[in-house]
């Protein structure tokens, strides 16, 4: 009985600790004027908790700022690697760069 006790407990805790290590993440490219594609304004749609993770590429300087949403953030400028952020309130997100423009660099964020 102690044994199967044991194993049950052993067993939640990599159960726990594996939902952890699996959480969920979704990329998003930013290249040279544009966010996901080169074309259109384009909408990614994630669950809350997930850890949206927007990967700099091109040669040009970016940034990731919400103009509306239910919360405000700003990643800083660069040209390379990613900003994370882990998406807690749900709701509809305005992201555009500072540098480009809404015009030219928008993207919608959608936390179910």
């Amino acid at each position: 009985m102690r044994k199967l006790l044991t194993l049950m407990l052993a067993t939640a805790i990599l159960a726990a600790l594996a939902a952890t290590a699996f959480a969920a993440t979704r990329t998003v490219k930013v290249g040279d004027d544009y966010y996901v594609r080169p074309a259109g304004v384009p909408t990614v749609s994630v669950s809350r908790n997930t850890t949206v993770s927007w990967q700099f590429r091109g040669t040009a300087p970016h940034n990731v700022t919400v103009s509306s949403g239910p919360v405000k953030f700003r990643s800083t400028t660069k040209n390379s690697g990613s900003y994370r952020r882990k998406m807690t309130r749900r709701g509809t997100y305005t992201i555009y760069c500072t540098i480009h423009g809404a015009s030219d660099q928008k993207m919608k964020l959608v936390v179910k």
